[in-house]
């Protein structure tokens, strides 16, 4: 069952913030490559509203057209709903777009990103085109990024996706992890998964084990004590990672295709 609940904003007037999972409607939230479109619609449905949704494909609306079947309706209910759709977003140039270079994001999000089938995924040079693509996504999230939000990626486990070696990834780029949850699709309604390349791009893709992974920036001691007080004076959310805060603040001292399965 989803993990769909409802909290109060804490400014007092009583307006409800609806939840769905790790995300509320009370986020600014960037969805990266999004396949077609169905998380993003499964936010925006348990919310009641898009607005607060940027998602993002790489290809073309043709492209996506073609692609799914069902892209161009979901496209259709999410722009009623009043999200933000970007298509020729690239995770790789997209701090410098010309619609997002202005913006800052509580969440930045990208699913099971993929660089494309050009071998084996067990081949040596088909995992560096991956680890490639989501060590240029983390460094331009990186710059997307409000001061205290988090990054997640959501990634397969096990051999041999462990050899993307994520968390290192995310360090290259001055981010720090905070927490690994387990991936469970049915925590999203309506969350279809695609292969989204080769001769079939709009077969499900089955997940098997997977997780997700959720990163911050790096920060000097100072900085993680305000963070620390910011989030816990608000009554909207308190992220988990403040329980291992003091962790944190010695952390911080010290192209092919994108394909959202």
């Amino acid at each position: 069952m989803a993990r769909l609940r409802k909290r109060k904003r804490g400014t007092g007037r009583g307006r409800g913030v609806r939840w769905l999972s790790h995300y509320s409607s009370g986020q600014s939230i960037l969805i990266v490559g999004d396949g077609d479109f169905s998380f993003s619609l499964a936010l925006a449905a348990a919310f009641g509203t898009g607005r607060n949704i940027v998602a993002t494909s790489l290809d073309s609306y043709e492209a996506l057209s073609r692609k799914y079947i069902k892209a161009q309706s979901n496209l259709m209910r999410l722009k009623r709903m009043h999200a933000t759709v970007l298509h020729g977003i690239d995770a790789n140039t997209m701090k410098g777009h010309t619609d997002l270079k202005m913006r800052l994001f509580d969440r930045i999000v990208f699913n099971f990103s993929h660089a494309g089938f050009s071998g084996r995924e067990c081949e040596m040079h088909v995992i560096r085109s991956h680890r490639e693509l989501v060590r240029g996504f983390f460094g331009n999230a990186r710059e997307l990024l409000q001061p205290y939000g988090e990054i997640h990626i959501s990634n397969k486990t096990g051999h041999p996706y462990d050899r993307w070696d994520i968390e290192q990834l995310a360090s290259e780029s001055s981010l720090a992890m905070i927490d690994i949850v387990s991936f469970q699709k049915q925590d999203y309604p309506g969350y279809n998964p695609k292969r989204g390349s080769g001769a079939k791009p709009n077969k499900p893709f089955p997940l098997g084990d997977c997780s997700t992974y959720k990163f911050i920036a790096k920060h000097n001691d100072a900085q993680e004590e305000r963070a620390c007080c910011s989030y816990i004076c608000q009554d909207t959310y308190v992220s988990p990672y403040f329980d291992y805060a003091s962790g944190l603040a010695a952390l911080g001292a010290g192209n092919g295709g994108h394909l959202a399965y």
